[in-house]
């Protein structure tokens, strides 16, 4: 049985390991941020790695491993977050965020919905395509310029109001 589900596995161990040394900061930092709890994320990064592993689906190209693991966190988020029925309203004071201004700005997005967090860090912090964003979330690929600037427009309001001037761009993520 288990012979079984190792030859079942997405990739080799070998790929595994390079794959993970190459994602799983990135998808800390995404799901730190996201949460606004170090460790939530760190749970959900090795649930996603989980899954990720033992779905049957097998996928040779690289962006494409990329963007079908941020989804599977991104789900898990959400599910997380459906189960306690509400939203993270703080940063948990353990979470790393930069030293510099933009700590306050990093905290400032947990006042955010967690769709509009997800949408601004994928596009803005992770630097994904709108192609890429729907893929990760799970919506239209048309959708995801409107919605990123409402997230955007969202976001300026919550800066306006705690002093902070927004310097956000209008024009989202790349087409």
């Amino acid at each position: 049985l288990v012979t079984e589900r190792i030859s079942r596995l997405p990739m080799t161990e070998p790929a595994f390991l390079e794959f993970y040394a190459r994602t799983a900061g990135r998808l800390n930092g995404y799901l730190r941020k996201l949460t606004g709890d170090a460790s939530l994320a760190e749970d959900l990064l090795q649930e996603a790695y989980l899954r990720f592993l033992t779905r049957s689906r097998v996928i040779d190209d690289d962006e494409h491993q990329k963007n079908y693991l941020f989804r599977i966190a991104t789900n898990l988020a959400r599910d997380h977050f459906r189960r306690e029925q509400r939203r993270p309203l703080a940063i948990e004071p353990g979470v790393a965020f930069p030293a510099d201004d933009c700590g306050e700005i990093w905290t400032r997005l947990a006042e955010l919905s967690s769709r509009d967090r997800e949408l601004l860090l994928l596009a803005y912090v992770e630097g994904m395509t709108h192609k890429e964003i729907s893929q990760v979330t799970g919506l239209m690929r048309a959708s995801i310029k409107p919605l990123l600037f409402r997230a955007r427009r969202r976001f300026a309001v919550v800066l306006s109001a705690a002093g902070l001037a927004p310097s956000l761009a209008t024009n989202g993520a790349k087409s």
